[in-house]
């Protein structure tokens, strides 16, 4: 797949998604509820999910740099906590405490060199714990993506995770359409295995986490990616994530170049309006 084809694929699937003001995932036993009504909010963290910066909004996928600076400088100056998402993931596994109130995870999406080029001179003053979720394929290939030395010396930083999101980010539910069952199960198989081979040997790293591509998943897939070794998958609910979610999908925000002022304040308050 090309990468301008991805990227255009991307940039149309998303905007139609948060046209609508929801995602496509199946709905999963167990893994949803209102807003606002968990039996423990202490508990509750907030997930947020970037793919691309610039000076500029190029696309609804772009987070300009002064709405990504606001969104950093507002969290910290109101008592939210960053962690790292794996300190989540452990105390959803039982390996350790509940994460403090007000806490918040950054997440980053599919590779794209402006998490190099153009974040991370915020993520290192704030001093930001974030997990990226890459493509293999695309890394060094792709001319959007970063190449496996910038992978690299962010890995260097100590304040990235590197973790999957498949090896090419397919969409599972046109995937299950065109092919057999038995094709089918071979590449989704492939889509979770080559990923974390590719990860771990290139970066010596052992990935555990994975991120839904547009967020698709179903009780299938989830079951595929625990037999390939995942522990816990992200997906774009948009709510908080919490003792609610199953681990195998743990509720993320998409977020945009909107997400400034009463928007940003919407979606701390777990209220977040339609788009």
């Amino acid at each position: 797949m090309s990468g301008s084809f991805q990227t255009r694929s991307s940039i149309l699937f998303f905007a139609l998604l948060l046209a609508a003001g929801g995602f496509f995932a199946t709905p999963v036993k167990g893994a949803g509820r209102a807003v606002g009504t968990s039996a423990n909010p202490e508990h509750e963290v907030l997930i947020f999910d970037y793919h691309r910066f610039n000076t500029y909004r190029a696309d609804s996928m772009t987070v300009t740099m002064p709405v990504f600076e606001f969104q950093l400088q507002y969290l910290e100056e109101h008592g939210y906590h960053f962690i790292p998402l794996s300190q989540y993931v452990d105390y959803r596994l039982g390996k350790a405490a509940a994460p403090p109130p007000r806490s918040v995870i950054i997440t980053m999406d599919d590779g794209h060199e402006s998490v190099y080029a153009r974040a991370l001179p915020l993520i290192e003053k704030y001093r930001i714990p974030v997990t990226l979720f890459i493509y293999p394929s695309a890394i060094s290939n792709a001319s959007y993506a970063m190449t496996w030395k910038q992978l690299r010396a962010l890995k260097a930083t100590g304040l990235f995770d590197i973790q999957s999101h498949t090896y090419w980010h397919p969409n599972f539910k046109v995937e299950k359409r065109r092919l057999t069952p038995a094709q089918y199960d071979k590449f989704v198989k492939f889509q979770f295995q080559r990923s974390k081979q590719t990860l771990d040997r290139k970066l010596g790293i052992n990935v555990t986490m994975l991120a839904w591509p547009y967020g698709i998943y179903d009780q299938e897939l989830m079951r595929k990616a625990r037999e390939a070794g995942y522990q816990a998958a992200l997906a774009l609910n948009g709510r908080h994530a919490g003792d609610h979610d199953n681990i195998m999908a743990i509720s993320r925000y998409l977020v945009s170049d909107r997400d400034k002022g009463r928007f940003f304040e919407d979606i701390l308050a777990g209220t977040p309006a339609r788009r």
